[in-house]
């Protein structure tokens, strides 16, 4: 199939694109970031924008910067494989090349842009979860206003966002880590480049005598957002960890904050054996990277 008739703008600016979307939003226009999943979705009719605002020529939007502060500044239209292979990501946020290395395929990824993966929010991806553990914030601007979310807000269901209709994602604040911090990511999937059945990304502070001052706990795959695992942080934070601890902790979330559904991919019983194996291995994980 092809798809259904549309108008296509394609701004040179980013205040022409706002001015753009302003028109077009209301009455169902869309942005095009990387295209990845929207044009797809248009092919199959089961995406019908009246109209598309396109993004790519906007040089403005391309860049990953170090920020002073020791986190780091993602334009949104920045190639997911540009992000992947950056120097000062591997170092100040090694759990995003780690989690991008899951995403698709490297054809995939050479076109996706880090801005629109987590605009899709796919409750499978993996750039939403590590979004979630790792609390990035969100530049949204409109051609009135602008104004930063944190992902805690951003995420609202499945494919849904807290963008409005005349909003664009244009910028992604990746916090720096603790000097003490350590992180994982983890996910099972059927095959290469398919969706995650269950995934988890960790991040975990220690404090100078090996205890879990911190962290974040997310998983994808088992809800239409990333869950964080607030059971388990309860039990973890203030204690040094153990391998009965650990277990315990992530038992408590699977138990008490999963409830996964089905499909014909995989069981109910399968997923939270998953998430329980996941969340344990990614937490070790994490501590060991905090250690050293």
């Amino acid at each position: 199939m092809k798809p259904a008739s549309f108008e296509y703008y394609a701004p040179r600016s980013l205040s022409e694109a706002l001015e753009q979307i302003s028109q077009v939003g209301d009455d169902g226009g869309k942005i095009l970031a990387g295209g990845q999943s929207l044009v797809p979705a248009m092919n199959f009719r089961m995406a019908q924008p009246t109209a598309l605002v396109d993004l790519n020529g906007i040089s403005e939007l391309f860049y990953v910067h170090p920020t002073d502060t020791g986190g780091l500044m993602i334009g949104a239209m920045t190639r997911d494989r540009v992000v992947e292979l950056d120097e000062n990501v591997k170092l100040r946020a090694p759990i995003i090349p780690e989690c991008l290395h899951w995403l698709a395929h490297p054809t995939i990824r050479n076109r996706g842009t880090f801005g629109g993966a987590l605009a899709h929010s796919d409750p499978a991806g993996q750039l939403p979860v590590v979004a979630a553990a790792l609390q990035f914030n969100f530049k949204l601007q409109s051609k009135k206003s602008e104004r930063w979310v944190n992902a805690d807000e951003f995420f609202v269901s499945v494919y849904t966002t807290c963008l409005e209709a005349d909003e664009i994602l244009t910028a992604i604040e990746v916090p720096a880590l603790d000097k003490r911090a350590g992180t994982s990511f983890q996910q099972v999937s059927r095959q290469s480049g398919e969706s995650a059945l269950v995934g988890v990304a960790t991040l975990i502070e220690l404090d100078d005598i090996g205890k879990i001052k911190d962290g974040r706990i997310a998983y994808m795959g088992v809800a239409e957002k990333p869950v964080m695992a607030n059971a388990a942080m309860s039990l973890l934070k203030g204690n040094k960890p153990t391998n009965a601890l650990i277990a315990e902790a992530i038992h408590a979330t699977v138990t008490e904050e999963l409830d996964p559904g089905a499909d014909i991919h995989a069981s109910v019983e399968y997923r939270r054996h998953l998430a329980q194996a996941l969340g344990v291995k990614s937490v070790n994980e994490a501590i060991a990277r905090a250690a050293k």
